[in-house]
């Protein structure tokens, strides 16, 4: 069930979501075995941007029904250090192409990032991350059409390859955003990133056990002095990102109305788990879906989708 996606031609229509799968620490775990079953027709590297990042502090985690926060923060090398170090190792181990997603807080920087990578034969296509703020108005670059359209009219000359544009599902017409990114001169548009959600640390009487012995386990001695107070938020930063199965029904309408919109290729994503999953996606307008926390749980979720996939009728 081959693909053909901004000239790409993928094995099938199943990607991973950017920064939940990590094929280098996956091919150290799996050896080449995991060639022979690679998940993803397509990989898609965590976000790269200008310089490196060491990422929020901890914790970085809480488990909620049906769902995961993360406030990971996107740590990386950096641009030189991606370049240097992890490209030439996952074009030794990728048997797909690669698209590496970039983000940064101006066009300027952005167009830098692009540009490094529109030189590298080995990256196949570009995605821009814009759920960063911009640095001189504070607002999400994506969560504003007329500031995404002007940020990705200026990022476009910088490279031929494919250009996708990562929304944020966190503004108020995401729809419109996309229809922007499409004007901007994105060849293609994913989502949805994950929605901004907040846990606090558990109470007293949580730690004791109470609530669940996940929570009470991971309850910090911060948390534990904390007495009969107020809760305090539990993630480092404060704030981090809802994914799984509990922002499925989001996920679709969201692919549903942005597919309504524009006329350029969609990437689905959001708890996806199963085949059925996958193809609701694609029947409401996208062309690839993502699997991103499912990853987490079964590391070979994308080639067990794409399998089942396969085996149902379109």
């Amino acid at each position: 069930m081959s693909v053909e996606f901004c000239g790409l031609t993928l094995a099938h229509p199943v990607i991973n979501g950017s920064g939940t799968f990590d094929a280098i620490a996956a091919h150290r775990a799996f050896g080449e075995s995991l060639n022979e079953e690679f998940p993803f027709a397509a990989f898609v590297s965590k976000t790269i941007t200008l310089r490196p990042r060491a990422g929020n502090p901890p914790p970085r985690l809480w488990e909620a029904p049906a769902a995961l926060i993360n406030s990971i923060g996107l740590p990386n090398r950096g641009l030189e250090g991606y370049l240097a170090e992890d490209l030439p190792r996952l074009e030794r181990l990728l048997p797909v192409p690669l698209i590496t997603n970039v983000m940064g807080s101006t066009a300027a920087e952005i167009a830098q990032l692009v540009q490094a990578c529109d030189a590298r034969a080995q990256i196949a296509a570009i995605e821009l991350n814009v759920s960063c703020p911009n640095v001189h108005t504070g607002l999400d670059i994506g969560g504003d059409p007329g500031q995404l359209e002007e940020v990705v009219r200026a990022v476009r000359p910088h490279t031929s390859k494919p250009l996708i544009v990562k929304l944020t599902p966190n503004t108020a017409d995401v729809a419109e955003c996309a229809r922007a990114a499409q004007e901007g001169g994105a060849d293609a548009v994913s989502l949805i990133n994950t929605l901004r959600a907040l846990a606090l640390a558990p109470r007293p009487r949580e730690l004791q056990g109470e609530q669940g012995s996940v929570h009470a386990s991971a309850a910090s001695p911060a948390a534990a002095a904390a007495g009969g107070g107020p809760s305090r938020p539990w993630l480092g930063a404060g704030t981090g990102g809802l994914s799984g199965p509990a922002i499925r029904a989001v996920a679709l309408a969201q692919v549903a109305a942005v597919s309504a919109r524009v006329q350029i290729p969609v990437i689905g994503m959001g708890g996806v788990q199963t085949a059925a999953h996958a193809r609701d996606l694609l029947d409401v307008g996208a062309t690839l879906v993502a699997v991103g926390t499912e990853s987490f749980r079964d590391p070979l979720a994308g080639a067990r989708i794409a399998r089942d996939l396969a085996s149902q009728p379109a």
